[in-house]
């Protein structure tokens, strides 16, 4: 058997969908749908877009962007006073 979409209505009355593997076990389900019709657009993103999909890991910790020094321009020191003659 292979794996398999389901179409259910939940609590609210809205359609939506799970992902079920061959050994029966839910392995993802979709956001709530106003129409039958967009469940199964739903699907069909899932079915076109999953062979593509990157995959983002967040659980990886990244590397702190190293810290560049950057000077700053040195004030300009204020030109004596000339005292009047």
């Amino acid at each position: 058997m292979a794996a398999k979409f389901v179409v259910y209505h939940d609590k609210a009355k809205k359609f939506r969908f799970r992902l079920v593997a061959p050994n029966g076990e839910i392995i993802a389900v979709g956001e709530a749908y106003e129409s039958k019709a967009s469940c199964l657009n739903g699907i069909n993103s899932i079915k076109r877009n999953a062979p593509i999909a990157e995959i983002v890991d967040e659980t990886v910790k990244k590397e702190p962007a190293a810290k560049t020094s950057v000077k700053k321009p040195a004030a300009k020191k204020a030109a004596p006073k000339k005292k009047p003659v």
